[in-house]
């Protein structure tokens, strides 16, 4: 839920901030602004849970650094968006990358992991209601204001 509101409320922020600073309306420029403050935010979250965030993925090998590897992706990725000679190939790579962390959230919805506290204590299945359609969200996000209409700058 965190991210939906940093992604929604930064988003909001950015068109305001961009509005009053050139009276242009930025609209894809704010939609990469608020997907970069929310990978920074998870990317945050992949040093501060680690441990639960490994229990997310234990069925692979090095889970801890791969924990902290896709952390550090998410940190580069928030950067690749906002500049604009790679945020095309980010926002495809972004793309992708959503797609192959939602096994992750599946297992750990499955099992019950709740990577805050890193133990079983997690919403479970009833999680995947909100997180499947959430990661569909990203995905479009990530389309519409870094591919679809990655010409359109301030």
């Amino acid at each position: 839920m965190e991210t939906l509101i940093v992604l929604l409320g930064t988003f909001t922020i950015a068109l305001l901030v961009i509005r009053l600073i050139t009276k242009k309306t930025a609209i894809s420029q704010a939609g990469r602004i608020a997907m970069a403050a929310m990978l920074v935010l998870t990317a945050i979250g992949h040093f501060l849970f680690t441990k639960g965030m490994a229990m997310m993925i234990s069925f692979l090998p090095f889970a801890v650094t791969i924990v902290y590897l896709t952390g550090i992706i998410e940190f580069t990725a928030a950067a690749g968006l906002l500049i604009p000679k790679t945020r095309l190939l980010t926002g495809r790579l972004l793309i992708l990358f959503f797609i192959v962390l939602l096994p992750a959230n599946i297992y750990a919805a499955y099992h019950n992991i709740n990577l805050e506290s890193a133990n079983y204590s997690g919403e479970g299945m009833s999680f995947l209601w909100f997180r499947i359609p959430l990661q569909l969200l990203f995905i479009a996000w990530v389309y519409f204001f870094s591919i679809k209409n990655q010409s359109k700058t301030v």
